[in-house]
């Protein structure tokens, strides 16, 4: 039986809200900041593309002249004072938004993760609900190793997330597909990879207890008040057979990179706290000549950014 595309929009809608609720329950209610991605540090720069940019898509930012940017580096979880070398805060995410002249803005949103635990947000949902229940008091196997045990790629997603010594020195991935459409409408699958330029920096467990509580954030304006910070902007393209779909499947490392440009961030912003306030990064905010693929999880995080979005502005 079909099922009513209007049916669906409110079933994705109410896991949404579910979503955030339990997030909510999780990390305690902070007014004015993110359900997930709490902290964080917001700078500025801009986006020089490649001359291979423009051959893959027609988008007016691989057009050629520099494009300006604002960029979110940011600790996971809804903790708005979680020490920056705990375990917990990671996968660190960043997040850009491209702002050509055109006004064609795109936004793109990557995290530390290889490849995402779930693959659906109705499994990211039941992830989080089964955290709430797994406490100490709970019996053995707790309900989050029960979802484990039925999600294998879950524990082998999170293991993948690393503590760096700078939100400058870590690799960040697109674990979502999108699609470049060129000029005479060819369309090519690809993740984004942002990779440092000055080269990862991974700390030990140990070396990253001992940083200060805020190390992350406040190195990075620090860093930039001496000199800029540069990532290379990465598609990785799909081949035949390749979920698009699934985030929980990484592509394998020998396919095709095609270098889309520079990023090159040269300040902070004189008050991080309210340009984040008011900034939100959409998967879905696109320019012509980039689109979304078959990925549920795309619409997913569309819905629920803006659940937090909107409890945030309040």
């Amino acid at each position: 039986m079909l099922i009513a595309p209007a049916a669906l929009a409110q079933d994705a809608a109410s896991t949404a809200e579910q979503t955030i609720a339990t997030m909510t329950k999780i990390f305690g209610d902070h007014p004015g900041k993110r359900a997930n991605h709490a902290k964080g540090v917001v700078v500025e720069g801009s986006f020089t593309p490649s001359k291979d940019a423009k051959t893959l898509s027609k988008a007016s930012v691989f057009a050629g002249a520099a494009v300006p940017v604002t960029v979110r580096f940011s600790d996971a979880t809804g903790l708005p004072q979680i020490p920056d070398g705990a375990p917990e805060a990671n996968p660190h995410g960043l997040s850009v938004k491209f702002k050509p002249a055109d006004g064609a803005e795109m936004d793109i949103v990557t995290n530390s993760l290889k490849f995402f635990p779930v693959a659906t947000g109705e499994e990211f949902r039941d992830l989080l609900v089964a955290i709430t229940r797994s406490g100490p008091d709970a019996p053995k196997p707790t309900p989050v190793e029960q979802f484990m045990a039925a999600h294998p790629a879950a524990p082998k997603a999170l293991a993948t997330a690393r503590t760096p010594s700078s939100f400058a020195r870590q690799t960040y991935h697109g674990v979502n597909a999108f699609v470049l459409v060129d000029a005479v409408g060819k369309r090519n699958a690809f993740r984004y990879r942002i990779v440092p330029v000055a080269g990862e920096e991974i700390l030990s467990a140990d070396d990253a207890k001992a940083k200060g509580p805020n190390y992350l954030v406040e190195e990075m304006p620090a860093r930039l008040a001496k000199e800029p910070v540069s990532f290379r902007v990465l598609a990785q393209i799909a081949q035949p057979g390749d979920a698009t779909k699934d985030a929980t499947i990484p592509w394998p490392e020998e396919r095709r990179l095609v270098d889309l440009g520079t990023l090159t961030l040269t300040k902070a912003v004189p008050d991080s706290e309210t340009a984040e306030k008011a900034l939100l990064f959409m998967p879905n905010n696109l320019p012509d000549g980039v689109e979304v693929s078959d990925d549920p999880l795309i619409d997913a995080r569309v819905q629920a950014y803006a659940i937090s979005f909107g409890r945030r502005s309040q």
